[in-house]
């Protein structure tokens, strides 16, 4: 099986106890790992579940029957489990990938808009980041007041080092923008792009 994030996710919670699915989201979430890890759709964990327990990276601990609730399975995570968590985890730290997020690619298609109306959506962007900061330094803040380990917060440290890079980049380019030193027309891009077609 290939690494995922959300593979990892899984079985590094696993490596904490075992919990069925509804643990382990309910885990994601309270500990702000949606923040970094897709979980928006139930089913696409589920996914992962089984693809981890046909990889023989994890293991039914047992199953039970509630009559209040739907029948539950409890996963735990397998030796094999172990080591691939390990391995997983150290590729991801080691090497860059390609991501393709959204941001990018509509960046490389700016010349499409008006140079005023990329603009005002890169100021409204700008908003967006600053609000994000805040809530992260408020993340920090809580987790300083816990006395939480560094290690715990390593994600959030890398997201805000990431916005605030990408806030002087908004920032940058904005005033650009406003000032007139960037700027463009679409009819002489269209031309160039036909002409180097």
């Amino acid at each position: 099986m290939r690494s995922s994030p959300l593979g990892l996710t899984v079985l590094s919670l696993l490596h904490l106890q075992p919990l069925h699915p509804y643990g382990i989201q309910r885990l994601i979430k309270q500990w702000g790992k949606d923040q970094v890890v897709n979980v928006s759709q139930r089913a696409s964990l589920y996914r992962t579940i089984d693809r981890l327990l046909e990889a023989g990276l994890i293991a039914v601990r047992e199953t039970s029957r509630d009559q209040q609730y739907p029948e539950r399975t409890v996963y735990e995570v397998t030796d094999t489990g172990r080591t691939a968590t390990r391995e997983w985890l150290r590729e991801m730290l080691v090497a860059p990938r390609a991501e393709y997020p959204e941001f990018p690619a509509a960046l490389s298609f700016t010349m499409m808009l008006l140079p005023q109306e990329v603009a005002a959506d890169l100021s409204a962007r700008a908003g967006q980041v600053r609000a994000r900061l805040a809530e992260l330094e408020a993340a920090a803040e809580g987790a300083r007041q816990l006395a939480l380990p560094r290690v715990t917060m390593l994600e959030d440290e890398y997201r805000r080092a990431v916005l605030t890079a990408e806030l002087d980049w908004l920032d940058a380019v904005t005033s650009d923008l406003r000032s007139g030193a960037l700027t463009w027309d679409f009819e002489t891009l269209a031309a160039l792009a036909r002409t180097t077609a």
